[in-house]
C-alpha cells in the first residue's frame, strides 16, 4: 500500500531582515526571529517524505532540526531562564528523531508556539537577569539570546546542506 502523498509544506511566517540600527534588545530578538523564520523557509515546497528523509548516518532530517530547536527554545528560555517547571517536550536522546506519528504541521506548530512563548518571556525580562545554566555557571538573558542565535543559525547551515542534497535548492 502506497502512502497518501502530502501537499508540499509552506512556511506560514514572514521573514523580515533585522533592523541593523536597532538597540541591543531589538537587535538580539530580531536576529533570532530572522533565523527562526529562515529555518521554516528551508522546508518550503517539500513533502512529508522529503522533510523526514534522514540525510546523515545519525538520522538528521529537516524535521529533526525543527523538533530539536523546539526543545532547545523550551529548555533555554522557558525552563532555564523563566524557571517554568514543565516536562521536556522531547526525550533529549530522541529530539532529532522523527516518530511515525509526528507530522510536519504538528512539529512546526509546536516550534512556532514554543518560540512565541519564548518571545513573551524575553519581552518581560531584563538582559542583565542572571540565571544558573545547566553547567552550573551563571549566565544572563543576553547570553541566552546570543546562544540561541548561534544555535539556530548553525542548524540553518545544516538545513542548507540537507535541502541542497534533497532537491538542489540553495540560498538563504
Amino acid at each position: 500500500m502506497n502512502p497518501v502523498p502530502t501537499p508540499p509544506f509552506t512556511a506560514s511566517i514572514e521573514r523580515a531582515s533585522p533592523n541593523r540600527l536597532a538597540g541591543e534588545r531589538e537587535m538580539l530578538t530580531g536576529q533570532l526571529d530572522y533565523h527562526r523564520a529562515t529555518l521554516l523557509h528551508k522546508l518550503d515546497g517539500l513533502d512529508d517524505v522529503q522533510l523526514r528523509r534522514q540525510m546523515t548516518r545519525s538520522g538528521l532530517s529537516l524535521l529533526g532540526l525543527v523538533k530539536h530547536l523546539a526543545g532547545t527554545e523550551q529548555h533555554w528560555f522557558l525552563k532555564i531562564y523563566a524557571g517554568i517547571d514543565e516536562p521536556d517536550l522531547f526525550d533529549s536522546e530522541a529530539d532529532f528523531r522523527i516518530d511515525q506519528d509526528e507530522t510536519a504541521d504538528g512539529l512546526v506548530g509546536l516550534y512556532m508556539h514554543t518560540c512565541q512563548r519564548a518571545r513573551e518571556v524575553v519581552a518581560t525580562g531584563k538582559l542583565d537577569d542572571v540565571v544558573t545554566t545547566p553547567s552550573g555557571a551563571p549566565g544572563n538573558l543576553r547570553a541566552i539570546l546570543a546562544h540561541m542565535i548561534q544555535e539556530t543559525a548553525r542548524h540553518n547551515g545544516h538545513a542548507d546542506i540537507i535541502r541542497e542534497a534533497i532537491d538542489g535548492t540553495t540560498g538563504q
